[in-house]
């Protein structure tokens, strides 16, 4: 398997080795060994949950220094909905404002882009569902496209085909600043403006075999100071805004599911109930729901671990901020082909035993009598998440059953007295 970028990474020195974030990975791949957490690349989606649990800020999100716009002639940001509810404002033209007086040329917002996703997905469900059983699921989140290709392979080819706001927002953006200004598209600065880090994963490494025109990604807890300060500025904004109510829902949970104009769906939220919702799906528990918005981040992209305002906050303010825009601003597209994936979404198996069948089977039967052997507490003292994890990561070559404090570290401690 190459090698991918991977937003999320460990700070050693802050690390104290608790297990919490160990405790906490929905696809197990962190292990506590020596005293220090390790991320198993291969498994990690970047959900950005182990950022959110870690109480020694250990865990964090490598995101581009903001900077580097200034290597660029023209200088382009992408403003997703979520960074609306960072602020109290009563006209959303005030932040898009206070970003051009930071520096930027030219403001895009990913909801231009998220309506027309919203239209081409209504025009497209029936004939998707017709390929596939069950209903189709939101491609809208790269934590829970992710999960899907490393837990749940069966479900691959459900996912809706159509690419990230954020990419075709950044296709639009690149476009029109070339067109407005006759320089080439190398001397065009693309960046947004992250929530999460599956976001800034995205950004540099997307799915669909699609590829990335985002030049950097900033998170909003980096930008907020600066934008906070530009805001208060802004005497009177420019008229900026080109997107309405179904646009700036995509910044909260159902917020896409509410532009379909259709009742069977369901939406989902937190990477627990992620995981709940998909494990019904794929065992066939949902065959008369059309679609499925799943969010990784509790409330939706405004939960993002890296925003800076309470998600409940945030959203009680996106609601009022929306209350006097028109329903839509963006209707149709010239060309529908450039919207959709180039290539399915693809498994992968990160939990493989072994490349050989045969030698994999043996190590299964290996890990189901090493599994039986332990006692079944899932304590994480071993520095695995569970007895099952443990158990796997000995046949793998990469612990040893000694390891197990519960049942190995008494014996040992008995046979000393007895001496």
């Amino acid at each position: 398997m190459d090698r991918v970028f991977h937003s999320v990474t460990l700070d050693k020195d802050k690390c104290k080795g608790c297990i919490n974030c160990m405790k906490h990975c929905p696809t197990e791949a962190i292990r506590v060994r020596d005293g220090k957490a390790r991320i198993k690349t291969e498994r990690c989606i970047d959900c950005g949950a182990c950022i959110r649990i870690c109480q020694n800020r250990a865990k964090k999100a490598i995101c581009d220094d903001f900077e580097m716009i200034n290597d660029y002639e023209w200088k382009v940001v992408l403003v997703p909905p979520s960074l609306y509810g960072q602020f109290i404002v009563d006209d959303i033209n005030y932040i898009l404002t206070a970003l051009k007086h930071m520096g930027f040329d030219q403001v895009f917002e990913v909801s231009t882009a998220a309506e027309k996703v919203s239209q081409l997905t209504r025009e497209s469900l029936d004939q998707l569902r017709a390929c596939t059983e069950g209903p189709i699921i939101s491609s809208a989140c790269t934590a829970v496209l992710r999960l899907i290709k490393v837990r749940f392979p069966d479900l691959c080819n459900s996912v809706l085909p159509i690419t990230e706001p954020i990419h075709i927002s950044a296709q639009m953006a690149k476009e029109e600043a070339i067109r407005s200004t006759g320089l080439p598209p190398e001397k065009i600065g693309i960046f947004f403006i992250s929530p999460c880090p599956a976001k800034v994963t995205s950004c540099k490494n997307p799915v669909g075999g699609i590829k990335s025109m985002i030049d950097g990604v900033f998170s909003v807890n980096d930008v907020y100071v600066k934008l906070l300060a530009a805001l208060k500025k802004v005497d009177v904004p420019e008229q900026l805004m080109r997107s309405g109510i179904v646009g700036i829902n995509w910044a909260q949970s159902g917020g896409e599911c509410a532009g379909l104009l259709t009742d069977s769906y369901i939406y989902a939220d937190g990477i627990e109930n992620v995981i709940a919702v998909l494990e019904e799906i794929e065992d066939g528990k949902l065959p008369d729901t059309a679609f499925v918005e799943l969010s990784a981040c509790p409330g939706g992209c405004v939960g993002g671990v890296l925003n800076v305002a309470n998600p409940f906050v945030a959203r009680s303010r996106i609601t009022a901020l929306r209350r006097y825009l028109p329903l839509m601003l963006n209707r149709g597209f010239n060309d529908a082909t450039n919207m959709f994936w180039e290539q399915n979404l693809q498994f992968e198996a990160t939990f493989r035993l072994d490349e050989d069948r045969a030698e994999a089977m043996k190590k299964m039967r290996r890990l189901k009598a090493i599994e039986a052997m332990l006692p079944g507490l899932d304590c994480g003292a071993c520095g695995a998440p569970s007895c099952r994890a443990l158990a796997e990561d000995i046949v793998c070559g990469h612990a040893t059953i000694e390891e197990c404090v519960v049942k190995y570290v008494p014996e040992k401690r008995e046979d000393k007295v007895l001496k």
